[in-house]
């Protein structure tokens, strides 16, 4: 039996957050969670406006954990649609799959122009298996994987502009964390491993997704799942309060005691044994009593996030693109979505929507939806012959103010610093994408937060 006098707050109600709550409150432990939004989901949820939902970005749960999976379709029942993965990339002139794949390289790229990578890319791995070296930074580690040829032509300009930051100014820990890996290294490594010659450098880039998987989605979009998590939680005696700012986080003897938060202009305060964080580490510190030290409080203001304006268009339109999403590499947004294509259900008929995805700063033209950011993105819809300007009925601008992370030039140490003030808190955890500064996908941040409710559980000997 679980100790249900102690009480949990948890601080953030996206997918992780809700996830922890969701296995608290069904091992019976009373649970508090605290949504700064008016929608549980966080950054991976969708806002209706007029009669059409808009996700924020491209959200849909993948399979790959079976257990909370099976848990996500129990609760879902028949609102769970399954669609087949198909992303692809606009790269030299056509579309491929994405993550780009060794079979799309070669027919993509002119013979001798292939020839001239393909050496770039075998160079840089029999370098590093005979010499292994360690990158500086992640521009050499993208050279170290893929050669300089290909690292020039495929990811230098694009990294650049996606990231407003030069790849030599980005950690390298950004490759082993962010960067799918393309499958021609696999290829080349998989050949040179059969003559004796092992990569010995350890740097990998991520696993890409595979090349046919089944993903799912609902009719109402990305909001469904989150929902449907706080139902749950709800009614399993746990509380998921909407609207909640979190204003203070009070420490006492080296523990955190109470959470206050404004809602409706007042000021509430819940009492906590133990808590978990899924807020930003920097927002986090920010608003302990008392404060943490100086050096610890500017290790956390070195923590950065790259902001996302997502533009959310209704378009007269049956179809637009041809696939789930497609990323681009050269126009003024990163990546464009058709939900419809995945079962989103769009009014009126005959029409569509479009996910349109934007990296910005906040304040700048992207993130303000000026006139000259939408002129730029209806024309590099038409320029890519996804819809013409006359065929955008309605825009709709959202935010994401901690979009991704940053792992600018040497950010580790100070997020090591602030990882340990956490840890030297007894009650308190950080987690998922926000509170843990990682790029994890829907199922790998609901781990992260049934992890964190394990050790709650532990901790309370339940």
């Amino acid at each position: 039996m679980a100790a249900t006098n102690q009480h949990v707050v948890i601080l953030g109600g996206g997918v992780c957050g809700l996830y922890a709550a969701r296995v608290l409150s069904r091992a019976g432990v009373k649970v508090t969670v605290l949504e700064k939004g008016s929608l549980p989901g966080g950054l991976a949820t969708s806002h209706k406006r007029g009669e059409n939902y808009y996700d924020l970005g491209c959200h849909m749960l993948h399979e790959f954990d079976k257990e909370i999976y099976e848990d996500i379709m129990d609760l879902m029942g028949s609102e769970s649609i399954p669609v087949a993965l198909d992303a692809k990339i606009r790269w030299a002139g056509s579309f491929y799959r994405y993550p780009l794949q060794f079979q799309d390289m070669i027919k993509g790229i002119p013979l001798p122009i292939l020839v001239f990578y393909t050496l770039g890319l075998f160079w840089a791995q029999f370098r590093k298996s005979v010499v292994p070296w360690i990158p500086r930074n992640a521009e050499e580690a993208l050279k170290q994987l893929y050669g300089t040829p290909l690292y020039k032509f495929f990811f230098k300009d694009f990294t650049h502009r996606y990231w407003g930051i030069h790849p030599r100014e980005l950690s390298a820990t950004f490759i082993t964390t962010k960067m799918p890996r393309l499958s021609a290294v696999d290829v080349i490594k998989k050949a040179m491993g059969k003559v004796g010659m092992k990569d010995k450098s350890g740097v990998q880039a991520v696993d890409s997704a595979l090349h046919e998987e089944t993903l799912h989605y609902s009719r109402t979009g990305a909001e469904a799942m989150p929902r449907f998590i706080a139902r749950a939680v709800e009614e399993a005696g746990g509380k998921v309060i909407l609207d909640a700012d979190v204003s203070r986080v009070e420490e006492e003897g080296g523990r955190i005691t109470k959470v206050h938060y404004l809602k409706d202009g007042q000021d509430h305060v819940v009492a906590c044994d133990e808590c978990i964080s899924t807020i930003p580490l920097p927002w986090l510190l920010q608003k302990v009593e008392p404060a943490p030290a100086s050096e610890v409080l500017e290790a956390a203001r070195q923590l950065r996030f790259k902001p996302i304006a997502i533009y959310g268009l209704l378009v007269k339109k049956e179809k637009c693109i041809d696939g789930l999403y497609i990323y681009y590499r050269d126009r003024i947004f990163h990546r464009v979505g058709e939900p419809k294509n995945a079962g989103l259900v769009v009014k009126p008929e005959g029409h569509t929507t479009l996910i349109v995805e934007t990296t910005c700063e906040i304040g700048d033209f992207k993130w303000n939806g000026s006139d000259e950011a939408k002129q730029r993105i209806y024309e590099d819809l038409e320029k890519e012959g996804i819809c013409k300007r006359d065929d955008v009925i309605e825009t709709h601008l959202m935010h994401g103010e901690t979009g991704y992370p940053v792992f600018a030039l040497g950010f580790e140490p100070h997020f090591e610093k602030v990882m340990n003030w956490v840890k030297n808190m007894p009650n308190l955890q950080s987690t998922g994408r926000n509170g843990g500064f990682k790029y994890p996908n829907m199922h790998a941040a609901m781990r992260m937060g049934a992890t964190a409710a394990q050790t709650v559980l532990k901790r309370l000997g339940a």
